[in-house]
């Protein structure tokens, strides 16, 4: 364990994870905090709430697709609905830097009041701090969220079987890729854009199925591969996706071929990856295909014999393991 913070140590990858293990979850690990789920599931007077939290850091403010703003309403709204609830109220947490025009904080408010109308949450409470300039980058964010847990759904790595099959929303990666474009400065026509959006009408659409869905998992920091590696790690069963089903925009997969980067292991911020059973796979993908947050929606892959394995069946019918990335890849994508 290194002496000091790393980067890598937020990116979501293997030295996140350990940094979690060992100082986190020694700590703190005894209560619903024990298997990190996005959103902790609680009892209040006999009713279960959700309650997350997250904070947003991301550089640059503003990016093709959405900017700070709308990214944490977003990022909150979608912990709580991949974790079975409905979502209902938010705090907003601003730290604020010496000499940040308000014209960008205001565009960056008008944008949370949007995303939060079209999400139907309401920012309930809130709190505000300004720091000497050279103390934060222009504006850091924190929201919170509660949300009505949905008594149909009854979510669970335990629930999985052998044979069940994953699902995915949208294209991958577009949020960490359209981030990396606009903050390293590269001229990509018909680049990235940002997936930056709720998925909680997904939830909805589908919550009549409940009892076939087993698990569900919003792919953010670390990407797919990592999301995947944490619900196969330590378990009797493994995963098994296939490339030619895999969804990338062309302006993110073009990107990443030129860069080397793996789109696998690169953050989305709206889409949803879920394990259902095979019997409602095609209903599940029908239903989300009506809307426009699901129009790329596909099944990717199935649920295997193969304990704690995540292997990815190459377009030529070559297999390899699909592991989670080490350090930081993309730094600062929320």
């Amino acid at each position: 364990m290194n002496d000091c913070i790393l980067l890598g140590h937020g990116g979501g990858g293997r030295l996140s994870q350990q940094f979690i293990q060992q100082e986190i979850l020694s700590r703190f690990g005894n209560g619903p905090l024990q298997t990190l789920p996005d959103a902790a599931s609680l009892v209040l007077d006999g009713c279960r709430i959700c309650f997350s939290t997250d904070s947003f850091v991301v550089h640059p403010l503003e990016f093709p697709g959405g900017n700070i703003g709308d990214l944490a309403v977003h990022g909150t709204v979608n912990d709580l609905a991949v974790s079975g609830a409905r979502p209902r109220w938010l705090s907003l947490g601003l730290i604020l830097e010496e000499g940040l025009p308000l014209a960008t904080l205001r565009r960056i408010l008008d944008s949370i009041q949007r995303a939060a109308n079209h999400c139907g949450v309401m920012v309930a409470t809130g709190d505000t701090k300004v720091v000497r300039r050279g103390q934060c980058d222009g504006l850091y964010i924190n929201t919170a969220g509660i949300g009505e847990a949905m008594k149909e759904l009854t979510l669970g790595l335990d629930t999985i079987v052998p044979g069940d099959r994953v699902l995915v929303s949208g294209t991958l990666g577009d949020h960490g890729m359209a981030v990396l474009a606009v903050r390293e400065g590269l001229p990509i026509a018909n680049g990235p854009i940002s997936d930056s959006q709720p998925v909680n009408r997904l939830v909805e659409a589908v919550a009549s199925m409940a009892a076939g869905i087993r698990f569900m998992r919003d792919p953010t920091r670390g990407g797919l591969a990592t999301v995947l590696n944490e619900m196969a790690s330590g378990q009797a069963f493994g995963i098994t996706i296939h490339a030619r089903d895999l969804p990338f925009s062309p302006g993110s997969r073009a990107l990443a071929e030129m860069l080397g980067l793996d789109l696998l292991h690169v953050a989305s911020e709206g889409c949803l990856v879920m394990v259902c059973a095979e019997n409602i796979a095609d209903q599940v993908l029908a239903r989300w295909q009506t809307l426009p947050e699901g129009r790329n929606a596909r099944e990717i892959g199935q649920v295997t014999p193969q304990a704690g394995r995540v292997i990815l069946v190459t377009a030529i019918g070559g297999q390899r393991v699909v592991d989670v990335p080490n350090g930081e890849l993309l730094p600062r994508i929320c």
